[in-house]
């Protein structure tokens, strides 16, 4: 543990995806001493290691999670949005759904000035991460630290969707992380960061491995207040816990953000970096005037649609006895319904004529839920669950500090479809999930859609609905971003570096310039590999 008077070479600020990937590689050289900061608990909680203990750990107040209210643009009432707050960060809490995004995306990061982030340098990581059980192919990986598992084929409702999806044009695939599949669509069984029916999150992949090494500490339950900052280069940081109250720790070399895309450009708001009117009006002295900080917000927001079933639905087996069965199967036989992600069918799809590439991802759970006064409740009868989100959103949102007190939540704003191929794009994603509900080897098996009903008809119900008929990804991004030397406005140089201060870095979701098609947890721990590779060159 870090004690008053340690310094480090490195100090990583978050133990999520990307700060987990940095910890291990940094700490690789015996002479270089690694401080892994994380503001939650460790990962020893059992809700944290069974895959289904979301349901659990995904509620406001819950030590494993950050809370924040958030608008979701334009009138609409405030929503929750939840991140992880825990060694591993949100791997840990997450859906543990494996999606790596499209090739255009990284290619188009290079497009932007963003040296050395296309496809053939992104690509690699992600097959480095990778032990995949389908074997190795041209962009897919064995043997790396990450483990991942395909849900198991068979069970009639899934096989029922995947046909239904044949019928309307969309191929049943072995991989649906292909890069065909991605560029040209298809739906298959979910591959899952799971590994013998435990959750596999990136502190499992990177850091319990190392743990043990002299030149490393982990130091949890531990909040940084702020950066610390003497004639624009970071020095170290501020950080508070039980043990040792408020005191300052040195950095040597580096001090690394990877507190995820809210609480890194927070962070660096309430150090002096930021829009510089802002921080002046909170009494922060500007250390850099820089407006991009918490500008250019990136969000996946889903749409869903929910039906009642006439079987092979597993929401028996999330209540009562059912409950019972399968936490019993958990614990004895590492198996059962408690086993899975957040879906057991996903893919990607073109949702209308005359696309030349996918433009949704889509995702299928064998259960559905209804709100109570508590949160949300399984149906009492069988149920299923369709969604899906737009896979390039261009409505951009921001967030700002509120107060100097880092205790006080930021402003955010997601401000949802605002860009107008967000609004096509929502209602075309709609069709088609009811053009798949609809699909004869599906209809057979539903009894009535549930959510989000037929009061939702036209086009002009599913944009004045679209914001309640589904809800956040949790892929928040792009709110400290890389740019080019052409790029007055960007945050971070390609090497990540944040402009104006020396020795400060930030690798996490926050750097994306645009957002990736699909999740970002896998994306964000490629992120720390070459941000690592990056660190160690420069050193």
């Amino acid at each position: 543990m870090a004690t008053p008077g340690d310094s480090y070479d490195y100090i990583i600020v978050g133990a999520g995806s990307s700060g987990c990937v940095l910890a291990n590689r940094l700490s690789e050289d015996p002479a270089t001493t690694v401080l892994l900061v994380e503001s939650g608990p460790d990962d020893t909680s059992p809700l944290v290691h069974m895959p289904r203990g979301i349901g659990k750990l995904l509620a406001p107040g819950n030590p494993h999670v950050w809370d924040y209210q958030v608008s979701p643009g334009g009138n609409k009432p405030p929503e929750l949005w939840l991140k992880g707050r825990a060694v591993g960060g949100s791997s840990s809490v997450n859906g543990m759904v494996y999606v790596r995004g499209a090739p255009r995306d990284y290619d188009g990061w290079a497009a932007l000035g963003c040296t050395g982030w296309g496809w053939d340098e992104m690509g690699r990581r992600l097959v480095e991460l990778e032990d995949h059980p389908l074997g190795a192919g041209p962009w897919r990986g064995v043997g790396g630290p990450l483990k991942i598992t395909m849900h198991p084929s068979g069970n009639p409702l899934c096989e029922a969707v995947l046909d239904g999806a044949g019928e309307i044009g969309v191929p049943r695939v072995a991989d649906m992380n292909d890069v065909d599949v991605v560029r040209d669509g298809g739906l298959g069984y979910q591959p899952t960061t799971t590994w013998h029916g435990r959750r596999f999150s990136a502190a499992r992949a990177f850091l319990t491995p190392v743990r043990g090494r002299p030149n490393l500490t982990v130091l949890p339950n531990t909040d940084v207040l702020r950066i610390g900052i003497t004639d624009r280069v970071a020095t170290g940081v501020v950080v508070r816990n039980k043990a040792g109250g408020t005191r300052a720790i040195p950095a040597r070399r580096e001090v690394i953000l990877s507190a995820g895309a809210i609480q890194s450009p927070t962070l660096l708001q309430l150090s002096g970096i930021g829009p510089g009117a802002l921080l002046r009006a909170h009494g922060i002295e500007v250390v850099v005037d820089a407006p991009g900080v918490g500008r250019n917000l990136r969000e996946h927001r889903y749409l869903s649609t929910q039906y009642r079933v006439k079987g092979a639905s597993l929401n028996h087996s999330f209540r009562g006895l059912g409950l019972i069965r399968s936490a019993l199967s958990y614990l004895l036989r590492s198996s059962g319904p408690l086993t899975h992600s957040a879906h057991e069918v996903g893919g990607f799809v073109k949702t209308r004529p005359g696309l030349d590439h996918a433009d949704a991802q889509i995702g299928m759970g064998l259960y559905s839920m209804h709100p109570t006064a508590k949160g949300i409740a399984i149906d009492p009868y069988p149920g299923l669950t369709i969604l899906g989100y737009f896979t390039n959103p261009e409505s951009q949102g921001e967030l700002r500090i509120t107060s100097p007190d880092p205790d006080v939540k930021p402003f955010i704003d997601a401000n949802h479809f605002s860009a107008e191929i967000d609004r096509i794009s929502a209602v075309s994603l709609f069709r088609f999930l009811r053009a798949l509900g609809q699909a004869p080897a599906l209809a057979q098996w539903i009894v009535e859609e549930t959510l989000p009903g037929p009061s939702i008809a036209t086009d002009e119900d599913v944009l004045a609905n679209a914001t309640t008929i589904g809800g956040t990804s949790f892929h928040i991004c792009g709110t400290a971003r890389m740019g080019g030397p052409g790029d007055p406005d960007a945050v971070l140089d390609p090497q990540l570096r944040v402009r104006g201060v020396g020795r400060l870095r930030v690798v996490d979701t926050s750097v994306m310039p645009t957002i990736v098609s699909g999740n970002t947890n896998a994306p964000a721990m490629a992120i720390g590999l070459r941000a690592a590779d990056l660190i160690r060159f420069d050193r």
